[in-house]
């Protein structure tokens, strides 16, 4: 069961299990906690796992006005400092791993590291496997009708508030994320990016962000899509716990991670 948070943004529905070091799940597009499949389970047996689901989305009613990443983000904040309390891992799904980027760029402070599972950094058009994708996306229409039916079962506005929901998220794909190089560089957090090697995100788009920020490691799963948490949880789940227990990367053969050459006077160039 769960419960809803007062946040100063929006009415916060989220659950909460497992027990140890604090692990944030941040859902996909149109997507509930219940997408999550094995996965959540999985991370509960070694966190405290808190899984918010974010304005207009499961429980969590929508809001007045356009929807953006930059308010998913701040509400996530706030969920971090008024529910968690102390700075958390943040695994983020598609979209959820664009608001976990987010979160990490504003707020080191509260973020211990990242996974960002099939995210992008650029609007759709940019980043897409088919940039006409979105195109034949309609509320009514049959590509939507399983993230349809999900949102009218649960969704406090009713089921006849699909529509707007529906056309918010499509225009926000349009245009946002807005994310440069630059400001993916200041990304202060150990960052895992993990994608199926068939997701609808490009490959050469995951590579980019892999490359933009700092202390990234990139993991891309064979024979894997967009679905990749619930096509291979047990993978999923080795890959990001690795990560969270790691500690610094260490290769026999560093290239990307060498250490800076010394100048003549014994500091780095």
């Amino acid at each position: 069961m769960g419960e809803y948070a007062e946040l100063p943004g929006v009415r916060t529905w989220y659950e909460t299990e497992g027990a140890g070091e604090p692990l944030i799940l941040l859902h996909g597009g149109f997507c509930t906690n219940e997408t999550w499949g094995e996965l959540r389970t999985d991370l509960a047996s070694g966190y405290r796992v808190h899984l918010p689901e974010r304005r207009a989305h499961g429980h969590t009613p929508d809001v007045a006005g356009p929807l953006s990443y930059q308010d998913m983000a701040d509400d996530t904040e706030a969920f971090l400092e008024t529910v968690v309390g102390r700075p958390a891992h943040l695994v983020g799904w598609s979209d959820g791993g664009v608001v976990a980027l987010l979160v990490a760029i504003a707020r080191p402070d509260l973020v211990r590291k990242v996974v960002a599972v099939g995210a992008n950094f650029r609007p759709a058009a940019e980043c897409f496997a088919e940039p006409g994708m979105l195109d034949a996306m309609t509320p009514a229409g049959d590509g939507l009708a399983f993230f349809r039916e999900m949102y009218e079962a649960v969704a406090p506005d009713g089921a006849g508030h699909w529509p707007v929901v529906a056309e918010k998220m499509i225009d926000m794909w349009r245009t946002q994320p807005t994310l440069t190089r630059d400001d993916l560089g200041r990304v202060e957090a150990p960052v895992l990016v993990l994608v199926g090697d068939d997701d609808m995100m490009t490959l050469e788009h995951t590579t980019a962000l892999y490359r933009a920020i700092p202390d990234a490691q990139l993991a891309v799963v064979p024979g894997a899509s967009h679905l990749v948490p619930l096509e291979k949880p047990a993978l999923v789940n080795r890959l990001i716990v690795d990560h969270l227990a790691g500690d610094e990367v260490e290769t026999m053969l560093p290239i990307r991670r060498a250490p800076a050459p010394e100048t003549a006077e014994g500091t780095a160039a």
